[in-house]
Protein backbone atom coordinates (compact mmCIF):
# COMPACT_ATOMS: atom_id res chain seq x y z
CA UNK A 1 0.00 0.00 0.00
CA UNK A 2 1.49 3.29 -1.12
CA UNK A 3 2.10 6.08 1.64
CA UNK A 4 0.48 9.12 1.05
CA UNK A 5 3.19 11.76 1.64
CA UNK A 6 2.97 14.85 4.70
CA UNK A 7 2.19 17.21 2.28
CA UNK A 8 -0.43 15.89 0.50
CA UNK A 9 -2.34 15.10 4.29
CA UNK A 10 -1.69 18.60 5.18
CA UNK A 11 -3.10 19.99 1.83
CA UNK A 12 -6.20 17.73 2.36
CA UNK A 13 -6.68 18.70 5.86
CA UNK A 14 -6.89 22.75 4.60
CA UNK A 15 -9.12 21.70 2.45
CA UNK A 16 -11.50 20.50 4.09
CA UNK A 17 -11.37 23.06 6.84
CA UNK A 18 -11.49 25.58 4.25
CA UNK A 19 -14.51 23.99 2.53
CA UNK A 20 -17.23 25.30 5.20
CA UNK A 21 -15.81 28.86 5.07
CA UNK A 22 -16.26 29.00 1.89
CA UNK A 23 -18.99 27.78 1.09
CA UNK A 24 -20.50 30.88 3.43
CA UNK A 25 -18.33 33.02 1.45
CA UNK A 26 -20.49 31.91 -1.74
CA UNK A 27 -23.19 33.21 0.14
CA UNK A 28 -22.54 35.92 1.82
CA UNK A 29 -19.79 38.09 1.69
CA UNK A 30 -19.20 41.40 3.35
CA UNK A 31 -22.87 41.78 3.41
CA UNK A 32 -23.69 41.42 0.33
CA UNK A 33 -26.09 37.98 -1.50
CA UNK A 34 -24.47 35.61 -3.72
CA UNK A 35 -27.77 34.46 -4.67
CA UNK A 36 -31.09 35.51 -6.16
CA UNK A 37 -33.81 35.86 -3.35
CA UNK A 38 -37.17 34.53 -3.87
CA UNK A 39 -40.19 37.07 -4.82
CA UNK A 40 -42.80 38.54 -2.26
CA UNK A 41 -46.05 38.21 -4.02
CA UNK A 42 -49.24 40.03 -3.77
CA UNK A 43 -49.50 44.21 -3.47
CA UNK A 44 -46.73 46.32 -1.76
CA UNK A 45 -47.06 49.68 -0.02
CA UNK A 46 -44.41 52.08 0.82
CA UNK A 47 -43.94 52.65 3.99
CA UNK A 48 -43.99 55.72 6.33
CA UNK A 49 -40.42 54.72 7.59
CA UNK A 50 -37.05 53.85 5.93
CA UNK A 51 -33.59 52.07 6.56
CA UNK A 52 -30.19 53.20 5.80
CA UNK A 53 -28.02 51.86 2.67
CA UNK A 54 -24.45 52.76 1.83
CA UNK A 55 -25.50 56.16 3.29
CA UNK A 56 -28.42 56.40 1.55
CA UNK A 57 -32.10 56.26 2.76
CA UNK A 58 -34.90 53.62 0.98
CA UNK A 59 -38.05 53.59 1.86
CA UNK A 60 -39.28 50.61 3.85
CA UNK A 61 -41.89 48.24 1.86
CA UNK A 62 -44.79 47.05 3.47
CA UNK A 63 -45.78 43.42 1.65
CA UNK A 64 -49.21 41.45 1.36
CA UNK A 65 -49.43 38.84 4.42
CA UNK A 66 -51.72 36.56 5.48
CA UNK A 67 -54.02 37.03 8.40
CA UNK A 68 -54.31 34.67 11.22
CA UNK A 69 -56.77 32.13 10.58
CA UNK A 70 -58.51 29.26 13.19
CA UNK A 71 -58.94 25.54 11.57
CA UNK A 72 -58.42 22.09 12.67
CA UNK A 73 -56.52 19.46 11.82
CA UNK A 74 -57.76 15.59 10.58
CA UNK A 75 -56.83 15.22 14.29
CA UNK A 76 -59.24 17.68 16.00
CA UNK A 77 -56.29 19.94 17.01
CA UNK A 78 -56.79 23.57 16.66
CA UNK A 79 -54.12 24.90 13.75
CA UNK A 80 -53.50 28.85 13.78
CA UNK A 81 -50.65 31.25 13.21
CA UNK A 82 -49.35 29.90 16.27
CA UNK A 83 -49.04 26.67 14.88
CA UNK A 84 -46.49 28.05 11.94
CA UNK A 85 -44.36 30.22 14.43
CA UNK A 86 -41.23 30.56 12.84
CA UNK A 87 -41.99 27.83 9.99
CA UNK A 88 -42.13 27.57 6.62
CA UNK A 89 -45.40 26.22 5.20
CA UNK A 90 -46.73 24.89 2.13
CA UNK A 91 -50.24 24.96 1.01
CA UNK A 92 -52.85 23.71 -1.36
CA UNK A 93 -56.26 22.89 -1.78
CA UNK A 94 -58.46 19.87 -2.14
CA UNK A 95 -61.46 18.24 -1.22
CA UNK A 96 -61.84 14.74 -1.23
CA UNK A 97 -64.54 13.30 -3.52
CA UNK A 98 -63.15 15.28 -5.83
CA UNK A 99 -62.01 13.24 -9.27
CA UNK A 100 -58.18 12.56 -9.81
CA UNK A 101 -56.37 15.98 -10.13
CA UNK A 102 -56.58 16.19 -6.05
CA UNK A 103 -55.00 13.40 -5.36
CA UNK A 104 -52.30 14.29 -7.94
CA UNK A 105 -51.68 17.45 -6.25
CA UNK A 106 -51.86 15.55 -2.88
CA UNK A 107 -49.36 13.33 -4.26
CA UNK A 108 -46.54 15.66 -5.20
CA UNK A 109 -47.31 17.17 -1.75
CA UNK A 110 -47.14 13.84 0.12
CA UNK A 111 -43.34 13.45 -2.03
CA UNK A 112 -42.24 16.64 -0.99
CA UNK A 113 -43.51 16.34 3.00
CA UNK A 114 -41.63 12.77 3.06
CA UNK A 115 -38.33 14.43 1.56
CA UNK A 116 -38.29 17.38 4.36
CA UNK A 117 -39.84 15.20 7.01
CA UNK A 118 -36.65 15.70 9.47
CA UNK A 119 -36.76 19.47 8.72
CA UNK A 120 -38.77 21.24 11.94
CA UNK A 121 -38.52 24.27 10.14
CA UNK A 122 -41.14 22.94 7.17
CA UNK A 123 -45.00 22.29 7.21
CA UNK A 124 -46.83 21.24 4.74
CA UNK A 125 -50.83 22.23 4.57
CA UNK A 126 -53.77 20.81 2.63
CA UNK A 127 -56.78 22.87 3.36
CA UNK A 128 -60.40 21.16 1.93
CA UNK A 129 -62.47 24.09 0.04
CA UNK A 130 -65.78 21.57 1.23
CA UNK A 131 -65.82 21.68 4.94
CA UNK A 132 -69.45 20.97 5.06
CA UNK A 133 -68.63 17.26 3.62
CA UNK A 134 -64.93 16.81 5.01
CA UNK A 135 -64.91 16.58 8.64
CA UNK A 136 -62.06 16.19 10.60
CA UNK A 137 -62.84 12.14 10.54
CA UNK A 138 -63.43 12.23 7.07
CA UNK A 139 -59.82 14.46 6.72
CA UNK A 140 -58.75 11.29 8.92
CA UNK A 141 -59.59 8.56 6.70
CA UNK A 142 -58.43 10.40 3.09
CA UNK A 143 -54.78 11.30 3.99
CA UNK A 144 -54.88 7.51 5.64
CA UNK A 145 -53.80 6.24 1.49
CA UNK A 146 -50.36 8.48 1.83
CA UNK A 147 -49.36 7.16 5.62
CA UNK A 148 -48.27 11.21 5.99
CA UNK A 149 -45.41 12.36 7.85
CA UNK A 150 -46.27 14.77 11.29
CA UNK A 151 -45.16 17.96 8.77
CA UNK A 152 -48.17 17.02 6.90
CA UNK A 153 -51.40 18.48 8.37
CA UNK A 154 -55.49 18.43 6.64
CA UNK A 155 -57.23 21.25 7.27
CA UNK A 156 -60.97 22.14 7.80
CA UNK A 157 -63.12 24.48 9.44
CA UNK A 158 -65.98 26.98 8.27
CA UNK A 159 -66.36 28.10 4.56
CA UNK A 160 -66.11 31.68 5.21
CA UNK A 161 -62.50 30.82 6.79
CA UNK A 162 -61.25 29.03 4.75
CA UNK A 163 -62.52 30.82 1.15
CA UNK A 164 -61.29 34.41 2.86
CA UNK A 165 -57.32 32.65 3.36
CA UNK A 166 -57.97 31.40 -0.05
CA UNK A 167 -58.65 34.55 -2.09
CA UNK A 168 -57.80 37.40 0.53
CA UNK A 169 -55.10 35.62 1.84
CA UNK A 170 -53.17 33.28 -0.91
CA UNK A 171 -54.83 35.07 -3.65
CA UNK A 172 -55.95 32.33 -5.31
CA UNK A 173 -59.56 30.90 -6.75
CA UNK A 174 -61.66 29.03 -4.05
CA UNK A 175 -65.58 28.71 -4.57
CA UNK A 176 -68.47 26.23 -4.56
CA UNK A 177 -69.74 26.22 -8.76
CA UNK A 178 -72.49 23.90 -8.07
CA UNK A 179 -73.38 20.78 -5.24
CA UNK A 180 -70.31 18.74 -6.05
CA UNK A 181 -68.71 21.40 -7.97
CA UNK A 182 -65.91 23.45 -7.09
CA UNK A 183 -63.41 26.44 -8.66
CA UNK A 184 -60.21 26.12 -7.07
CA UNK A 185 -56.37 26.42 -7.68
CA UNK A 186 -54.11 23.63 -8.17
CA UNK A 187 -51.14 25.73 -6.87
CA UNK A 188 -48.77 24.64 -4.17
CA UNK A 189 -47.96 27.87 -2.51
CA UNK A 190 -44.73 29.15 -0.39
CA UNK A 191 -45.14 31.03 2.38
CA UNK A 192 -42.28 32.58 4.54
CA UNK A 193 -41.75 32.91 8.36
CA UNK A 194 -43.08 36.21 8.40
CA UNK A 195 -46.48 34.90 6.43
CA UNK A 196 -45.87 35.91 3.00
CA UNK A 197 -46.07 34.49 -0.21
CA UNK A 198 -43.13 33.81 -1.76
CA UNK A 199 -44.06 31.33 -4.76
CA UNK A 200 -46.47 29.79 -6.76
CA UNK A 201 -46.16 26.23 -8.58
CA UNK A 202 -48.70 23.83 -10.14
CA UNK A 203 -49.38 20.91 -8.26
CA UNK A 204 -49.72 18.90 -10.97
CA UNK A 205 -45.88 19.39 -13.34
CA UNK A 206 -43.24 17.85 -12.16
CA UNK A 207 -40.72 20.80 -12.98
CA UNK A 208 -42.72 22.75 -11.03
CA UNK A 209 -42.61 20.87 -7.59
CA UNK A 210 -39.17 20.20 -8.02
CA UNK A 211 -38.81 24.31 -8.49
CA UNK A 212 -40.19 24.14 -5.35
CA UNK A 213 -38.07 21.92 -3.40
CA UNK A 214 -35.14 23.67 -4.55
CA UNK A 215 -36.29 27.50 -3.53
CA UNK A 216 -37.16 25.79 -0.13
CA UNK A 217 -33.63 25.65 0.48
CA UNK A 218 -33.26 28.75 -0.78
CA UNK A 219 -35.85 30.22 1.58
CA UNK A 220 -34.10 28.03 4.15
CA UNK A 221 -31.15 29.83 3.86
CA UNK A 222 -32.89 33.13 3.83
CA UNK A 223 -34.46 32.68 7.07
CA UNK A 224 -31.08 31.32 9.02
CA UNK A 225 -29.47 34.43 7.56
CA UNK A 226 -32.34 36.40 8.82
CA UNK A 227 -31.76 34.85 12.46
CA UNK A 228 -27.92 35.48 11.91
CA UNK A 229 -27.38 31.54 12.02
CA UNK A 230 -24.34 29.88 10.42
CA UNK A 231 -25.12 27.80 7.54
CA UNK A 232 -22.64 25.02 7.74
Amino acid sequence: MSKVSPAKKIITLALILALPGFLYYLLVAEGKNRYKPLAIYGPKQVAATSHIVNGKAIPDTIYHTLTDFNLTDQNGRPVSFKTFDKKIFVVDFFYTHCPTLCNQVNANMDSLATAWAKNKMVTFVSVTVDPQRDSEPVLSNYAKQFKPSPNWLFLTGDTATIYTLARKGLLVDALQAGKDDFIYSNKLILIDSQKRIRGYYSGILTNDVSQLNDELKVLITEELRKDDKPLY
